[in-house]
């Protein structure tokens, strides 16, 4: 009988986020979003800072914010190695907020500054924190 599931591991140098069994997923490469479902070809990609979503075999569709990293898909088996990654329920919307705050006042210094090195960092920043706002659902 054919698998009707794949099993889905994020990871983070910090801690496993998850570990679970899923459908499909949804992920934010840096060439675009793209899918995966059971018996996927191989597949090794580079991650952007965005939402990923997978859902289980019940339907239940579960979402985090990803910031960076990599996804591997090979034998009905995806491993995510992501720089930072949280699930939606988890996210504390004040202090993304926060976060934004201050990216874009360190930006307007760095532009300030004709610092463009420091302005790339904020930059990041800001993309972060808002992803993490959108995927908590409070943009």
């Amino acid at each position: 009988m054919a698998a009707r599931t794949f099993t889905l591991d994020i990871v983070t140098p910090d801690r496993v986020v998850v570990s679970d069994e899923a459908v499909s997923l949804r992920a934010p490469g840096v060439q675009g979003s793209f899918g995966v479902l059971v018996n996927h070809a191989p597949l090794l990609t580079e991650l952007a800072t965005g939402e990923l979503e997978y859902r289980r075999e019940n339907g239940q569709e579960i979402r985090l914010a990803v910031s960076g990293g990599f996804l591997q898909v090979f034998d009905n088996k995806i491993t995510v190695l992501a720089d930072a990654a949280e699930r939606a329920t988890e996210i504390d919307v004040t202090r993304a907020r926060a976060a934004l705050d201050r990216a874009r006042r360190e930006r307007q210094d760095a532009i300030a500054a004709f610092n463009s090195e420091q302005q790339a960092l904020t930059d990041g920043a800001e993309e972060r924190a808002l992803n993490r706002i959108r995927v908590a659902g409070q943009s």
